[in-house]
């Protein structure tokens, strides 16, 4: 099951590279120039997550109205109907279950963390907006629309929101030096670098 999984995640990523290398030339040098003009002191943490929030949407913009070769199948409006049509262990499954599960999760995080949400009902309408937009979209452009993504898509926006709480009361219960801006920072460091190597 990791395979199909892999495989796609590096299929993402070799179809979005160029994209998302521009953009962070961009934003970044952008961001630096404002910092300096603002003469503001930057929080390296916060700075790497507002990018990741921005190159998350451009991602999520360019896989879900990419057109390909593919025959799309009509669009499906009954719930369930294309969620259990796939082999769990089959490739499909992965890509079109797991797959859209997962490309919401950053949504989720995102709009909890960036909201501070407490209870999860704001997050999940803001979650269903996003994800029938996307849905009313690809029915525009050739694609279908399948209220089963929807499903799909809000589950893993609200899994995004579970692990949002899930790292907040952990920062509650940790000792303070966990909570410095330096040590962030460091962290937010380890981590940018572990992804790019996992990338190239």
């Amino acid at each position: 099951m990791l395979g199909p999984l892999t495989n796609t995640i590096q299929g993402v990523v070799n179809f979005t590279w160029p994209m998302i290398l521009i953009s962070i030339v961009i934003m970044v040098s952008f961001r630096i120039c404002y910092l300096i003009k603002k003469q503001e002191i930057p929080i390296i943490y916060k700075e790497l997550l507002m990018l990741s929030f921005a190159i998350y949407i451009l991602c999520l913009f360019q896989v879900v109205t990419f057109q390909d070769d593919v025959t799309w199948s009509s669009n499906n409006f009954i719930p369930f109907k294309e969620i259990f049509r796939y082999d769990i262990t089959s490739r499909l499954f992965i890509k079109n279950v797991i797959g859209n599960v997962l490309m919401f999760l950053p949504l989720g995080f995102f709009f909890s963390y960036y909201l501070e949400l407490d209870k999860p009902y704001l997050q999940i309408i803001l979650t269903i907006i996003a994800s029938t937009s996307i849905e009313t979209v690809q029915m525009c452009i050739g694609r279908v629309f399948d209220v089963d993504d929807i499903i799909l898509n809000l589950l893993g926006g609200f899994i995004g929101y579970i692990i949002y709480k899930i790292l907040k009361k952990t920062g509650n219960i940790l000792p303070k030096v966990f909570k410095k801006e330096w040590f962030l920072n460091i962290i937010s460091i380890i981590i940018l670098i572990s992804l790019l190597i996992i990338i190239i």
